[in-house]
Formats: structure tokens, sequence, C-alpha cells
């Protein structure tokens, strides 16, 4: 696992792909803490965190696109699938060469962090900044699995690219579909439970709740089988 965890890693930076990602993301995670948190000269984390939700939304299909479809599309996936490495570990290693990127891309924030510390006046928003951190970490971990699980569903990098993209979308505008289908027994037991953007909020607000790390434990865990099964099926056809 851990090998594949480092190939993996190492082949984001082979390519212009992983110096792009991190390059747009220190772009707009630095524009928009110039915004909500330099300009207003304010030490609260919670309007950074908001914007990067959307960002990583953005970014994050750049990460998963290429992960299990290139190896189908290199016709190297029979090697992995035929190889000794367990189906899951294959995939965890694969999650976490994607994530490793994610973390660099995220530890950012901490820069932002201590610029705050040594040009405010005002107490330190430690909790604020930590309970934001979990949330950012915890969904990028849910977001990167979901993309795992639809790049192993094509060979195809622009296909897995686009639906990818369609499934974030639906994620964004999951709670606008409250206002279309007026049933409040539908918004207390389907939409609010599993609205991604919902929980998330409720983090940069400053409500940190266990049953909201629960919730995006399970969608990476959840999303990470669904891979493996799939690659199991491929192995036994």
């Amino acid at each position: 696992m851990i090998a594949i965890m480092k190939r993996e890693f190492k082949a984001y930076f082979a390519s212009p792909l992983g110096f792009v990602f991190l390059a747009v993301f220190y772009f707009f995670s630095g524009l928009f803490f110039f915004l909500s948190c330099l300009l207003p000269n304010v030490a609260e984390f919670g309007s950074l965190f908001s914007n990067l939700f959307i960002i990583c939304l953005l970014l994050i299909p750049m990460l998963t696109m290429r992960l299990l479809s290139e190896e189908k599309k290199q016709r190297t996936d029979q090697l992995l699938l035929t190889s000794p490495t367990s189906l899951t570990r294959l995939v965890a290693g694969k999650f976490l060469g994607a994530y490793l990127v994610y973390l660099l891309a995220i530890s950012v924030t901490v820069v932002y962090f201590l610029i705050v510390m040594f040009s405010t006046s005002e107490g330190l928003p430690w909790a604020s900044y930590l309970g934001n951190l979990v949330a950012i970490l915890l969904l990028g971990a849910g977001l990167i699995a979901l993309g795992t699980f639809i790049s192993s569903l094509t060979e195809s990098t622009v296909i897995s690219v686009i639906i990818t993209y369609a499934s974030f979308l639906f994620i964004l505008l999951f709670e606008a579909l409250a206002s279309v289908i007026k049933f409040d027994w539908f918004y207390n037991f389907v939409i609010q439970p599993l609205s991604v953007n919902a929980r998330y909020t409720q983090f940069t607000t400053g409500i940190f709740e266990l049953s909201h790390v629960l919730f995006f434990l399970s969608m990476t865990v959840i999303f990470l089988f669904l891979t493996v099964r799939v690659l199991e099926s491929k192995r036994w056809n």
C-alpha cells in the first residue's frame, strides 16, 4: 500500500497536473484569505473555509480523474488486478497518494493562521481554525473517495472528470431539492441527513458535532469499499 501511495504521489509531479492543482488552489485560497481576513482585518476563518468548499468541488476532480481510469486506458489494470497486492490495499494506496497532494494544498492554511496570529491584536481563533481544518480534511477525504470510485467505472479520463463534476454539482445543489420537493418529511429524513454542504457549513459556523465527523468518514469508507467491489467484479470477469 505504501509503495502504491508513493508511486501515485510522485506521478502527480511527474506531469504538470500536481503543480497546476497546487498553483490554482494556492491562488484562489490566497485570494479568499485576503478578501475575508486581511482586508477586513478580522481573525475569523469561517468565511475562508466556506469558500474553500467551492474550490475543493472545482479542483478535486483533477486529482481523481486518472487514478484508475488511466490504468484501464494504458491496459495496466490487468497487472494490478493479478498482482499479489490485495485490492483493498491497491485502492487505499491510490486514495492516499491523491490525498497527500490534497494535504499539501490544505497545508497553506497553516501559513494563513500564522499570518493572522502575528498581525492581529485580537484573541487567536484556535477553536475556529482547528474546527474548520478538521472539516476541510474530512470533506477532501470524502470527495476524493467519491472521485476514486467514479474513476474506477470508466477508462476515459474525460468521462471520469465529467461525471465527477456532475456528482459534485449535485452535492452543491442537493439542498435546493428541498425547495422543489416541498415535503417536510423529505427534507428532515433525506435532504438534511445526506447534505454534504449543510454538514460542512456547520463546521464553518463553529458547530463541531461527532455525527458530522462520522458522516464524512462513512462517506469515505463507503466509496472506497464500492471501488474495491468494482475492481473485484472486473477481476472475476
